[in-house]
Order: structure tokens, then sequence, then C-alpha cells
């Protein structure tokens, strides 16, 4: 499934992009990793056409939250696979989540977010 796939990590909390980067890294993916809202656009827009999915926490502190950052993407890329995570705004994810996204609420197996972009690539 990885191969030489680079995958786009917007997670402003450091322990948890500490522990998703190495499980994502363990399984043999490449991840670029951005800190919020505005470091994650901005890596969109450099990485658009490089990057195999995107994963993002929803709420990101300055910049555009989650939900904006994949409506972004997949205007510039209709079939980019996004997977969101989050502690406390999946209520949200029917009415703002992008088609064909999945959604992991907070707290979870950082292992779990594996079986997620699975599901998003196949």
């Amino acid at each position: 499934m990885s191969g030489s796939m680079l995958l786009l990590l917007v997670e402003d909390e450091p322990l948890i992009a500490l522990a998703l980067q190495e499980t994502l890294e363990s399984a043999g993916f490449y991840v670029l990793t951005a800190v919020d809202g505005v470091e994650g656009r901005k890596a969109l827009e450099s990485t658009i056409h490089d990057i195999s999915g995107l994963i993002t926490d929803i709420r990101l502190g300055s910049g555009p939250d989650g939900w904006g950052l994949a409506r972004c993407a997949r205007s510039k890329r209709a079939d980019l696979p996004v997977v969101y995570v989050t502690g406390d705004s999946a209520h949200a994810f029917e009415a703002e989540g992008v088609p064909q996204s999945v959604l992991l609420q907070k707290p979870f197996a950082p292992s779990k977010v594996l079986s997620a972009l699975e599901a998003v690539l196949a």
C-alpha cells in the first residue's frame, strides 16, 4: 500500500503528530508535517501533485481548519484521499467532510490511521 507515497500530515498537537508520523513512516510512507492551518495550506500549495493523501486534524489553531484544508486540496485534486482526525468535531463530518473521506475520533490507536488510509487509498 505505501511504496514511496508521500503524505501530508497536519496536526497541531506535537505528541499526536509524532505518534502518527512514526506509525506512518514505520509502514513505509514518507511524511511531510505541518503544525497549523497556515503551514498546512502552504504545504498543500507546494506539494498538491506530489502527495498521495492528506491526514488532517480539524481544529488547527491559526489559518484554515481541517475541513477547509480538505476542500482546498480537493479543489485542486478531486481524487486526493483525505483522513480527518478529531477530538471534538466528529458531529460535523457529514456536513463538512469531503466525499470519500474517513474520520477518526480521538483518542485512537495510531495504527488505526493505517486502516483509514487503506480505505481511502483503495
